[in-house]
């Protein structure tokens, strides 16, 4: 117990940011523990829902424990962002390519503000210039510190998503086909009427 009092207080007092994630690492190992969780519903439809949700937290914690946390709702992604100098690239190319990347970081915190009925620009736009940490809150619809207001996301999940994401994109560059469905036309009306039945006068 003292050594956990000690972590705490190491971690509120250091101001480097990787310091801190190894020190919450070393914290979560030594406060984990075991514990059974039991999950109960009125239908076997509701339970394995239910079951499935624990399962996945029960992942993400596994995975926080391994690498530590970031703040959730898109915001490290859209943190990446800053390491990504589009004025470095001589070359139109590669710098369109370096603005579709950017743009494609964004899109999660996009999504989510889409969601909550709010103009997404605006929202990237806000979150970009504010403080380290903070995000869209989507259920205040207030950009506020995630990280307090409980709303994170491990950091292997984060980085195995945006991984994964560039291998696969890197494989549709490289191969000259893809099948593909076909994007279905919006506003497709209904069909006409049945034929023959232009003129029904003679049945009155």
């Amino acid at each position: 117990k003292a050594r956990i009092k000690q972590l705490k207080q190491e971690i509120e007092n250091t101001d480097s940011d990787f310091d801190r994630e190894k020190l919450q690492e070393r914290l979560a190992k030594l406060a984990g523990g075991v514990a059974v969780v039991k999950v109960g519903a009125a239908t076997e439809t509701e339970m394995k829902e239910k079951k499935h949700r624990v399962e996945d937290a029960l992942q993400a914690t596994r995975a926080a424990l391994e690498e530590g946390i970031v703040p959730g709702g898109g915001v490290a992604l859209l943190n990446a962002t800053r390491s990504i100098k589009l004025d470095s690239f001589g070359d139109p190319d590669e710098r369109t390519g370096a603005q579709i990347i950017v743009r494609a970081l964004e899109e999660p915190l996009r999504q989510l503000a889409y969601n909550a009925g709010l103009e997404a620009s605006v929202v990237v736009n806000k979150v970009r210039t504010a403080a380290k940490g903070q995000g869209l809150n989507v259920d205040t619809n207030e950009v506020e510190d995630l990280v307090k207001a409980g709303i994170i996301d491990p950091t292997m999940v984060t980085r195995s998503a945006l991984q994964n994401a560039a291998s696969i994109a890197k494989n549709i560059l490289m191969t000259e086909a893809i099948v593909a469905e076909p994007p279905e036309k919006a506003g497709a009306g209904m069909g006409g009427g049945m034929g023959g039945m232009g003129d029904m006068g003679g049945m009155m």
